[in-house]
């Protein structure tokens, strides 16, 4: 079980490694797309957040409405306490009172839910102004980030070039290929020159040409000491039938 565990999971771990190399690709080939497609999905969170807060803020209108209108009839109420007073009806003073307490009670009991209302409702307003100045710094930063993008892949392209590696059909790559093929040719005909030469008798022919040197040289001594020396005179010869001359 240990052994197909393991198995199992090194086969998930190349399919993820080949999943995410292969995601990385699309993400490489379309990342000027997906960089768009980002800012318009901050955008989209924008939107959800304006309306959020729309009704945050409708929420809070309308509590605040009703508020202020038990407010008003508190202060309502308590004026016709007065007027009742002023003519002398306490008990019609009384139930006004009555009515005033009611809208009092109304007015504690909703000021809760009208400060949280508020604070909700400046909370998502804050939060909206901070999501457009992150989509205008997100616009920005988008732009330069293509550009980047397409300066480093240009630059990476001369590069492989210059290098004579990337793509198969780099024509340099094939100039290399080609230099390459007619240094293996020259060399493999020079292997050949020699293989050739080895089967002469090198050592032989040095030889009969430092002999042939040698009787060239003795040659030209033998003819310098033929003209440094004198000519020879002949002897005189004796007189014809007669004794040599001095007898």
């Amino acid at each position: 079980m240990g052994f197909l565990a393991d198995l199992f999971n090194r086969a998930g771990r190349v399919a993820r490694g080949q999943a995410n190399e292969g995601m990385g690709a699309i993400e490489d080939a379309t990342f000027e797309a997906t960089v768009r497609q980002t800012v318009e999905d901050m955008k989209a969170e924008l939107n959800k957040a304006v309306k959020a807060s729309a009704m945050a803020m409708s929420n809070h209108n309308r509590l605040e409405a009703e508020y202020q209108k038990y407010v008003r009839q508190s202060e309502q109420w308590k004026e016709r306490a007065r007027k009742a007073l002023d003519a002398g009806s306490e008990d019609l003073a009384r139930k006004a009172l009555a009515k005033k307490q009611e809208c009092d009670q109304q007015v504690a009991a909703m000021q809760a839910s009208v400060d949280a209302a508020r604070q909700a409702s400046e909370t998502l307003k804050q939060q909206v102004v901070e999501l457009k100045r992150k989509i205008d710094e997100g616009e920005r930063t988008a732009t330069t980030l293509v550009a980047r993008k397409n300066a480093a892949a240009a630059q990476r392209k001369v590069s492989e070039a210059l290098a004579g590696v990337g793509k198969a059909d780099n024509a340099f790559a094939q100039l290399s290929r080609f230099e390459e093929s007619v240094s293996r040719e020259e060399a493999t005909a020079k292997a050949f020159n020699t293989l050739a030469a080895a089967g002469k008798d090198e050592g032989l022919e040095s030889e009969f040409a430092a002999l042939e040197g040698k009787s060239v040289d003795a040659e030209l001594e033998a003819l310098k000491r033929e003209r440094l020396q004198p000519p020879s005179i002949p002897k005189a010869l004796p007189p014809s039938g007669g004794e040599p001359a001095g007898t």
